[in-house]
């Protein structure tokens, strides 16, 4: 896709968004065939339909035009997170939630989930990715911590609900980076048909039981 090589400083910000996720998702694919070191800024222009000048006007480093995809990865996982209502346990709101997406994402999203996929699966061996991915999943951690404060009826910044909520954000990134390696190494999909439940006792797991099951009255 072609995008207008007329960039100014009154761009609005929807514009904005969209040019750099159009950035994004060519830099990732060519990170993705050719690797991070071999993919150099004109490439990316190129790709894109817009000058090398423009590329560096929307992203600092060549690295960082991944970003916008890879936290397209984590996107949904927070809406879902704020969607998460006390009456319901997390095995059967993420389960409500994956099929929701599935059923109404369309074509680009989807292209856009399994090239997040394959960035996080990138960034096990390229620091720079590593770093995006991890700022990702910090922002999944400060929306978990508002929902487990609202949870167990305490203040956002409790010591128990910080500590809950990173725990809860690493095992969610650990089973989360599996489950793609193993989809992108070519395992079946069929395998991860209960993904929610691997999540949701990752989560059980690392807070103890205190967070996963449905909220007590």
């Amino acid at each position: 896709m072609q995008v207008s090589n007329r960039v100014g400083p009154g761009m609005s910000e929807q514009r904005r968004c969209r040019i750099r996720l159009e950035i994004s998702r060519e830099a990732s694919r060519l990170f993705w065939e050719q690797g991070v070191a071999a993919t150099s800024g004109d490439q990316i222009g190129e790709a894109v339909g817009l000058s090398t000048r423009t590329i560096w006007r929307h992203f600092l480093s060549k690295e960082s035009c991944a970003e916008p995809i890879i936290l397209h990865g984590v996107a949904w996982e927070m809406a879902a997170l704020r969607r998460w209502k006390p009456e319901l346990s997390f095995d059967d709101h993420l389960a409500d939630e994956m099929s929701r997406h599935g059923r109404d994402a369309d074509r680009a999203e989807h292209a856009d989930d399994t090239l997040a996929m394959k960035m996080i699966a990138l960034s096990s061996r390229e620091p720079a990715l590593r770093t995006v991915w991890l700022m990702a999943c910090d922002q999944v951690e400060r929306e978990l911590a508002g929902s487990i404060a609202d949870r167990l009826g305490l203040p956002a910044d409790d010591i128990r609900v910080q500590v809950h909520a990173a725990a809860a954000s690493g095992a969610l990134r650990v089973v989360n980076e599996e489950i793609g390696d193993a989809l992108l190494g070519g395992a079946d999909v069929r395998r991860f048909a209960h993904a929610h439940q691997l999540l949701a006792q990752a989560i059980r797991s690392a807070t103890g039981g205190a967070v996963g099951d449905a909220a007590t009255t």
